[in-house]
């Protein structure tokens, strides 16, 4: 139970250091907010609900590893360097690519809700 607590804390902190530090990371967190409730007028099934959330979550997570991936960069060597720079290129494509995802799954369901009406 110790270790369950000291990892909630150690999550907190993280979610809070990412939160102070990159603008990103909060308008995600806008967008995920906005999302939940949007889910509930866009999707009339669960699980579809459960994807438009899941869409953006993912985006969240994508970010946050990306931002790890950023500041344990910097901490190395603040100096331009080629290869952490094509790492850091790496983890914002993989940031674009959730964004995709979750752009293409919430306009197929914004398209479907659309032609209900």
């Amino acid at each position: 139970m110790d270790r369950w607590l000291r990892a909630t804390v150690n999550s907190w902190n993280g979610l809070i250091a990412a939160t102070r530090s990159e603008q990103a990371f909060r308008q995600e967190l806008v967008a995920l907010l906005l999302a939940v409730p949007l889910a509930f007028v866009i999707a009339e099934d669960t699980w579809k609900r459960l994807a438009l959330i899941a869409a953006v979550l993912f985006l969240v997570v994508v970010e946050l590893l990306n931002t790890a991936i950023e500041k344990l960069a910097d901490h190395v060597t603040p100096a331009r360097h080629p290869g952490i720079g094509r790492i850091k290129d790496m983890g914002s494509a993989a940031v674009g690519v959730a964004l995709l995802l979750a752009a293409v799954i919430w306009l197929v369901a914004i398209g479907e809700r659309l032609a209900l009406l």
